[in-house]
């Protein structure tokens, strides 16, 4: 019984979190409509036979890409405001665009739903179990092991989404290229201290090995000679 209240408390918060970020997105969100963007975006439509892509501005400062539960798709005022200030290219953008529509073509959002749920019996099932060999720290064990297996499902889907996003920027003839130069500089345009926390306690993958898998693609794409 206190499993299945754990994965039912786990649906009902996931969907209360959904339903307060559709709120507020559209409170502070509205149609991305730069016409240089608009023509690399037509070009991902038509390589995905769709008449037509839309993209929202969210209006926050910091540098991100959002893929909504809803399937729409986010980049943040900040991150159009380094490709104003020219700090970050057109396909670059593009870039994050193609990597957030491949989490909502993947299905990341549901299954992160999923997770959720299972997640949080797995650590109220451990945290009973642990707390009676190891009183005390029992609980805080069982928290560890749950976020560590987060963060690990969430590696996954990075690299899901990374590879659409190479696929489908390749069939629209942006290349990967952009990619690569994004990450290259995604420190420094989030001013994060990327590289000091070791690769198994981040929910993102290492900057390095996100490129190395993109190279690994190109290789593997890239026309016999």
């Amino acid at each position: 019984m206190p499993i299945l209240l754990a994965i039912l408390y786990g649906v009902v918060i996931y969907r209360f979190s959904a339903w307060r970020t559709a709120k507020q997105l559209d409170a502070q969100s509205t149609e991305l409509a730069d016409p240089m963007l608009r023509v690399l975006m037509d070009r991902m439509a038509a390589a995905l036979d769709l008449p037509r892509l839309r993209v929202h501005i969210y209006e926050i400062d910091p540098v991100n890409g959002l893929a909504a539960p809803d399937g729409r798709i986010f980049i943040t005022r900040g991150f159009y405001n380094k490709f104003r200030a020219g700090e970050v290219t057109g396909d670059e953008l593009a870039s994050v665009i193609a990597h957030e529509m491949g989490h909502v073509a993947l299905g990341h959002s549901r299954r992160r739903m999923i997770d959720f749920s299972g997640q949080n019996a797995l650590r109220t099932a451990l945290a009973m179990v642990l707390g009676r060999f190891i009183p005390g720290v029992g609980p805080w064990i069982a928290g560890l092991l749950t976020s560590l297996l987060a963060a690990r499902l969430s590696r996954s889907d990075e690299y899901e989404a990374d590879a659409y996003a190479a696929a489908l920027l390749t069939k629209a003839g942006i290349g990967v290229a952009p990619q690569i130069s994004l990450f290259q500089k995604l420190d420094a345009l989030t001013q994060s201290n990327g590289g000091t926390a070791p690769a198994w306690l981040l929910s993102h993958p290492k900057t390095e090995e996100r490129i190395a898998a993109l190279r690994a693609l190109e290789t593997k794409w890239a026309p016999a000679q």
